[in-house]
């Protein structure tokens, strides 16, 4: 199988649209010129606002989106794949989604996700999160095809479900992607270990994209983009929350040989549920 050339892009997302293009544009250039093939940005890349007024405020449709559209011109341009890790959007019904946008190097939007679990928590530091008060929940997994392997989508507070990696696995996906914005605190704790677990049981890559630093809306994201083999070994990993680029080369081949290795993707069994 040909090996693909990937990066992730780390950002800082401002609070609105034109000021996230204007950060995240010449980072992915940047890729490019680098032979990046498959570039992938985190969660949040048109803003970040954790004020929930001030965030319908600037919420628009995707194809109204400065950031979104300005990124579909560049794949085009570019002529890469680009999975914008999730745009926060503007529903027909006025509610907003949490949605991940692959584009084609034809300038196409060929598959979306709706981030399906909410981070809805109140940690030990004080922080309280409550996605659910502002965003709608997907419904549906995807997998979608790229020239090199299938690639299944999921947004940073998904990593936490063990049976969805699953499904995108058994479904074919060798890659998978988990842009974030990840909490400081959950960041330190359970970043690293969770992809790990999520690339080994599955067998996959996981490329996970991330926020990273002190943003202009206050919040604190964790950076250390990351990305892992299908045998769990880091392949390579930012070690700090600035701004910036991770490139790899990946050898696809290895999906093969994980999976064959350890089989578990063909070795579930019904059970009956534990009784209370």
């Amino acid at each position: 199988m040909t090996p693909v050339s990937v990066a992730l892009i780390q950002l800082r997302t401002p609070t609105r649209q034109v000021a996230a293009l204007a950060q995240a544009e010449p980072l992915i250039r940047q890729a490019a010129v680098s032979g990046a093939q498959l570039v992938m940005t985190p969660e949040g890349t048109n803003l970040l606002q954790k004020n929930r007024a001030a965030m319908f405020e600037a919420l628009c449709p995707a194809e109204d989106d400065a950031c979104v559209q300005g990124l579909v011109a560049l794949a085009n341009e570019l002529k890469i794949w680009l999975l914008i890790g999730s745009a926060l959007v503007l529903r027909p019904d006025g509610q907003a989604a949490n949605r991940s946008l692959l584009v084609s190097p034809q300038g196409d939007i060929v598959a979306a996700y709706d981030k399906i679990h909410m981070f809805d928590v109140d940690l030990p530091t004080g922080e309280r999160h409550r996605e659910s008060s502002a965003y709608t929940p997907g419904e549906a997994a995807v997998v979608t095809d790229l020239p090199w392997h299938k690639l299944g989508l999921s947004i940073c507070y998904d990593m936490r479900f063990a049976y969805l990696y699953r499904a995108l696995a058994q479904a074919g996906a060798g890659l998978i992607s988990v842009p974030a914005a990840f909490t400081r605190p959950t960041g330190a704790a359970h970043w690293e270990v969770l992809l790990r677990a999520r690339a080994i049981e599955t067998g996959s890559f996981v490329l996970a994209p991330a926020q990273g630093g002190t943003h202009e809306d206050g919040r604190a994201t964790w950076g250390h983009s990351l990305i892992v083999g299908p045998w769990g070994e880091i392949v390579g990993q930012l070690d700090h929350d600035e701004p910036g680029v991770l490139s790899a080369v990946l050898d696809l081949d290895e999906v093969t040989k994980a999976r064959s290795a350890i089989p578990a993707l063909i070795h579930d069994r019904a059970f009956s549920g534990p009784s209370a």
